[in-house]
């Protein structure tokens, strides 16, 4: 089959791997139909990761099971599904907490397990035409036939339950105001999540000008910090009592206020100034405890200089980790088919499998308006 392979950093090819297989009699394998392009691919891309030399990637996977194992009960031939980026056994003591990003099986000696990813287990990716999904009566959510919605469903995969997960860890409440930093896929997954909920102000922050165009688009209060310490143009707009709640859809490869270097502790440094006392931070952007890449010998190893001393004086509380997508593609499907929710609205390109490593440097670049892009194998859309 045809998948996108890592070969070197800044470099991925499109070319034929080996055919995954029926392994255990509760795989199923999926013809993926629609794969998208991850912010976090990103960080493998760009050599930040221990990832080598030709795994494949893709952890947002659509698509049409094909085959199915002899155990699998509940899912049939010619089913629509997406699958949690999360690969998760479904009956481990997290995963009955209903913490499958920290599956205790998938993955032995790591909480955790993930398609196309380093250290996340042995799971091929699904940027490829075809995906074998383990434990797939658990992992795989059933969705309605046909082609309708297609972009929004595979954002299901991913983005969407963890922008979700970002605003469920700060507990964004109705009427409530939050400041998202962070305005990529991600980013304005949370901001869109804060305005489900109901909160009453958002704002979206980024340097980036069509990021943030879309947030003003979905009703969120953009908020440029290249143009100013962004802590200080948000509390302006609040009364200078800061947010209730906020969400870091960043990471660790955040830009210093001029973009001119990365300080990976910014973000959370900056959330702390920007919510009140009391407040509440969640953090879904991505923070690894090794860093090829960072920026001075602690960041290397995941260590960083966050304000806790500030954070402390003002009472405020964070929660982090991993989306765990099962907690919430369901409702979010629902939402999708009622006509409540669109997250497509991030999708800016939607382009065959082949021109995967043309669409992997015009995102990493953040040029010709690369914001979210969907890969559909087998088929050749336009942009």
């Amino acid at each position: 089959m045809k998948a996108v392979v890592y070969e070197k950093p800044f470099s991925v090819t499109v070319r034929d791997v080996d055919d995954p297989r029926i392994q255990h009699p509760n795989d199923v394998l999926v013809r993926v139909t629609s794969t998208a392009i991850c912010g976090s691919d990103l960080h493998m891309y760009e050599g930040r990761t221990a990832a080598e030399s030709g795994i494949v990637f893709g952890h947002e996977n659509l698509g049409i099971v094909e085959e199915i194992g002899a155990g699998v009960t509940s899912l049939s031939k010619g089913d629509r599904v997406v699958m949690p980026f999360n690969v998760a056994c479904g009956f481990c003591k997290n995963c009955l907490a209903g913490k499958t990003g920290f599956c205790l099986t998938v993955n032995p000696g790591f909480a955790g397990g993930a398609y196309g990813y380093v250290a996340m287990g042995p799971y091929k990716g699904g940027q490829a035409e075809l995906l074998r999904v383990p434990f797939a009566d658990f992992n795989c959510l059933k969705l309605p036939p046909g082609e309708e919605f297609e972009t929004d469903f595979v954002l299901l995969a991913d983005i969407f339950p963890t922008g979700y997960h970002g605003c469920e860890l700060a507990q964004v409440s109705p009427g409530e105001s939050v400041a998202v930093f962070g305005a990529g896929p991600v980013g304005l997954m949370a901001a869109y999540s804060a305005l489900l909920r109901g909160a009453a102000k958002v704002f979206s922050v980024d340097r980036v000008p069509e990021r943030l165009a879309k947030a003003e688009q979905i009703g969120a209060i953009p908020i440029d910090f290249t143009k100013g310490d962004p802590a200080a143009q948000i509390k302006e707009q609040t009364g200078g009592e800061g947010t209730d709640k906020g969400v870091d859809a960043v990471g660790y490869q955040a830009q210093a206020h001029d973009a001119s270097h990365e300080e990976p502790a910014i973000v959370l440094n900056a959330l702390v100034e920007t919510v009140r006392p009391t407040g509440m931070h969640g953090v879904p952007g991505l923070y690894v405890p090794s860093d090829p890449g960072g920026p001075d010998e602690h960041a290397k190893h995941g260590q960083l200089l966050v304000s806790i001393g500030r954070m402390f004086e003002k009472g405020q509380r964070m929660g982090t980790g991993q989306c765990n997508v099962k907690q919430y593609n369901r409702q979010l499907r629902d939402l999708i088919i009622a006509g409540r929710a669109k997250p497509s609205f991030v999708v800016s390109h939607e382009l065959p499998l082949e021109d995967a490593p043309r669409a992997y440097e015009k995102f990493d670049q953040r040029i010709e308006g690369y914001t979210k892009v969907v890969l559909h194998p087998g088929h050749a859309l336009a942009a």
